[in-house]
């Protein structure tokens, strides 16, 4: 199956290599722009600028209640909250415009930070590791579906994994919903990633799989928002090698009659070895493949689950 190309990804603009942060420097993530970079679109935003601060600028930080806290320079204490806002929350809604099917934040910062950002205390200084980032605060409440994630985390092969098959996902949904509302369509999408939500979540494969059944009768655009809710809440879920393990072994249910008993038995002990983590996903994904087109598989060759991203990103060679 042919991958989109071209999906628009909103991110912190010094993470592209421009120099907006206060000290005149960037954060250029070479990842992002040269590896990721290759299939995505992206919309950068740098909230510190685009809100009216200059370029050096002194460095802030978040002060006070956690849940409601202010942006205050660090020196001077001069009050920011408002000015970030009030350009924040329009900000977001400009980014309505842009068909964003995610979000990169730079961590860690007072404007962006989407986890565990300083907030500190006024009288003891204290930071707790509390806090989020005004602008990326305003942009999840604004877009609570869109696929958010932050520098710091991609690190992780399994958070990066989890995100770049996130917002494919949503993009093939997006691609979806340029065309006219029906139950058929709906079922064609969530047969064809049956398998990656068995990957995420059978509770949310099961619940999705009774509400495309009820579409027509609870009416169409009722069942596409609540599925579309359903999907990303289920792709959020990490998948683990239990789970990819499982999935596999149901796969095998579909060449009953095709496999050779020697082949049988050499995609059981794969499918071991990955449970195990001696080996990565892409050894028995890859052997799945092969026998999908060799027994020329048509369920499974519709199957977004064996093909889901990319795979020159390898996002499946970890182990």
């Amino acid at each position: 199956m042919d991958q989109q190309s071209l999906i628009k990804i909103g991110i912190s603009a010094c993470l592209m290599g421009q120099q907006v942060r206060y000290d005149g420097g960037h954060r250029h993530n070479r990842f992002l722009t040269d590896t990721l970079g290759k299939y995505v679109t992206y919309v950068p935003v740098c909230p510190e600028v685009e809100c009216g601060m200059s370029i050096p600028r002194e460095p802030m930080r978040l002060v006070g209640d956690p849940q409601n806290p202010r942006l205050m320079t660090i020196s001077t204490k001069k009050d920011y909250t408002r000015q970030m806002t009030d350009w924040a929350g329009k900000r977001a809604m400009e980014l309505e415009h842009e068909d964003l099917c995610g979000f990169i934040f730079k961590s860690k910062s007072p404007s962006s930070g989407m986890l565990r950002v300083k907030v500190y205390n006024e009288e003891t200084g204290i930071p707790s590791h509390t806090g989020t980032g005004m602008f990326a605060g305003a942009v999840m409440k604004h877009f609570p579906l869109l696929p958010t994630e932050e520098d710091g985390r991609l690190n992780d092969p399994v958070l990066r994994e989890n995100f770049i098959e996130r917002i494919f996902a949503f993009s093939r949904w997006r691609e979806m919903l340029t065309e006219k509302c029906s139950v058929g369509r709906l079922v064609d999408f969530h047969t064809s990633h049956k398998l990656l939500l068995m990957a995420h979540s059978r509770k949310h494969y099961r619940e999705m799989g009774s509400l495309v059944a009820q579409a027509k009768k609870m009416g169409i655009r009722e069942a596409y928002t609540r599925y579309q809710e359903l999907l990303m809440e289920a792709l959020t879920l990490k998948t683990t090698p239990k789970k990819h393990a499982d999935v596999l072994q149901h796969i095998m249910g579909y060449f009953k009659k095709e496999l050779t008993a020697d082949e049988k038995q050499e995609l059981l002990e794969t499918i071991d070895l990955y449970r195990k983590e001696l080996v990565p996903l892409i050894v028995p994904i890859t052997l799945v493949n092969h026998y999908v087109r060799k027994y020329n598989e048509p369920y499974l060759s519709r199957q977004y689950y064996l093909n889901p991203h990319p795979v020159e990103l390898k996002l499946r060679n970890h182990v």
